[in-house]
């Protein structure tokens, strides 16, 4: 039996998961997977690792999907649920799914692509909830693969990437450890369930340390703040959009109100931040509204979390902090040689918590590896007082421009610091002159709307950065261009510039 279910399996009628109005007791969660594990079997003794899609909303109907794929043999690949069904093919296709398993309001929209492709179709509400095993279950070893999720695809087409139940074992109980997650623990889940953040980070840590996890039905500020009133939550992981939307909602109430809220929040053990920068100007106001210091970590799909801000210790604003237990992390220059002290680099990661392949992509797989088998992230960053400080990925956030190597993220930071901006995407469009032009795009707030002038923020810019690191253009959105789990998509960002150029 698999770790996660051997820890299950010891809580017994505890509350594992609240949703839909209801709790459910490990117990119910174990014994529902199995039943479903059973029906995916159809028969057969072991699913051989075939990949099982589904579409299910987040709650227990999720967790006992996913428990009853890895539990029958299968590998799990969660679809988005936001998705046109284009996107969702294309993920069917690429890893060449037998089964697909979708909740009743989902079923609409693979119902006609599963029966002309021949594939088995299973919709929750018509299954029921029974929990008679119906054969036995194979036993599953830790080499087995597990998962396969897909990158954003911000820069070319998604790559599939894949997890054995090693590499899961590793993120969790990495974490457990460095987080300090204990039974006692209750966690709401805010985040998307076809990313690493959610399904590791929240459900996975707590359903592996036996602790609570609670679901929204969709996201709402004053739900959940209403669900910290009534003082079960202690541990609360989001991204930064959700704590900038928090914050915001926060700002509408009175300050009685305020005040009854942050006291609410402060009982919490545990806030953390990611899967994308965290601007400074977010730390800084959600600690006074909350009196937290977020603890802001680095990961990505391919290794779940590498480096984290310490449980104990100092976090330091604007630094994801020092490799977590189990995690070798180098920086180093093109060559991939280690870079000398106070020099930025790009992350290399080695460590059990590193994916196994890209799905069917070997020639991907073997070009993201070193020769001696460190990850290349892709990631620029540096070390400071023993912290890490990201400065962009590579590609995107790293610009050359007239000579010097920029960081976007860098002046994206001083951007925000403006008054009359909300917030900004910088990005480096192709120039002749200056081999990269530096370029911003940003959201302005409501009261400069009528007034905002290019001139008076370029004279402010040049008093906060050097004059090189200064935007040549600015375009002004409504807002930026974002991905699921609310990372601005630079591309896109790029594309409305160039647009706008032609």
């Amino acid at each position: 039996m698999l770790q996660i279910f051997e820890q299950a399996t010891k809580q017994g009628g505890k509350i594992a998961i609240q949703s839909n109005g209801q709790s459910y007791t490990y117990t119910a969660l174990i014994n529902s997977s199995k039943h479903l594990a059973s029906v995916l079997l159809n028969q057969q003794k072991d699913l051989q690792q075939a990949r099982v899609a589904f579409m299910v909303h987040p709650g227990f109907d999720y967790v006992r999907t996913l428990w009853a794929i890895w539990q029958a043999g299968g590998v799990a690949v969660p679809l988005c649920l936001t998705y046109p069904l284009p996107s969702l093919q294309y993920v069917l296709e690429d890893t060449g799914a037998d089964i697909i398993v979708v909740s009743d309001e989902y079923a609409v929209i693979l119902n006609d692509y599963a029966k002309e492709h021949q594939l088995s179709f299973y919709v929750l509400g018509q299954l029921g909830n029974a929990t008679t095993i119906l054969n036995d279950l194979p036993t599953i070893k830790v080499d087995r693969n597990a998962l396969i999720l897909y990158t954003s695809g911000t820069t070319n087409l998604p790559k599939g990437v894949v997890t054995t139940h090693a590499n899961i074992e590793a993120q969790i109980s990495t974490l457990i450890k460095a987080w300090e997650w204990n039974a006692s623990d209750h966690t709401i889940c805010v985040l998307p369930l076809h990313h690493v953040h959610g399904i590791i980070n929240v459900v996975g840590c707590s359903m592996w340390i036996g602790a609570t996890c609670t679901f929204l039905e969709s996201f709402s500020a004053e739900e959940i703040f209403q669900i910290f009133e009534k003082g079960d939550i202690n541990v609360f992981m989001a991204v930064p959009t959700i704590y900038f939307k928090l914050i915001a909602y926060l700002e509408t109430l009175d300050d009685r109100k305020q005040v009854q809220l942050k006291k609410v929040m402060q009982a919490f053990r545990l806030m953390v931040c990611g899967s994308a920068a965290l601007p400074v100007s977010v730390m800084e106001k959600w600690g006074k509204m909350s009196g937290h210091t977020l603890l802001e970590r680095y990961g990505m799909t391919e290794l779940g979390m590498a480096i984290s801000n310490p449980y104990h210790g100092v976090r330091k604003a604007g630094y994801v902090g020092i490799p977590l237990p189990s995690v070798e992390v180098k920086l180093v220059d093109e060559q991939y040689h280690e870079v000398e002290k106070g020099m930025p680099g790009e992350i290399i990661v080695k460590g059990p918590n590193v994916f196994k392949e890209y799905w069917q992509k070997p020639t991907a797989t073997q070009e993201s590896f070193t020769m001696d088998g460190w990850f290349k992230t892709g990631d620029i960053a540096v070390v400071e007082e023993g912290y890490y400080r990201i400065m962009g990925r590579s590609s995107v956030d790293i610009i050359k421009s007239g000579g010097y190597k920029i960081s976007a993220l860098e002046i994206e930071e001083v951007l925000r610091t403006n008054e009359s901006i909300d917030d900004c995407a910088v990005v480096g469009i192709a120039d002749d002159e200056w081999g990269e032009l530096i370029v911003a795009a940003i959201v302005l707030k409501d009261f400069a709307q009528s007034t905002f002038d290019t001139k008076v923020l370029n004279d402010w810019f040049v008093q906060q950065m050097a004059g090189y690191k200064k935007p040549r253009k600015y375009i002004v959105l409504k807002e930026l261009p974002r991905n699921a789990m609310g990372k601005v998509v630079k591309n896109e960002v790029k594309k409305i510039f160039n647009q706008s150029i032609l």
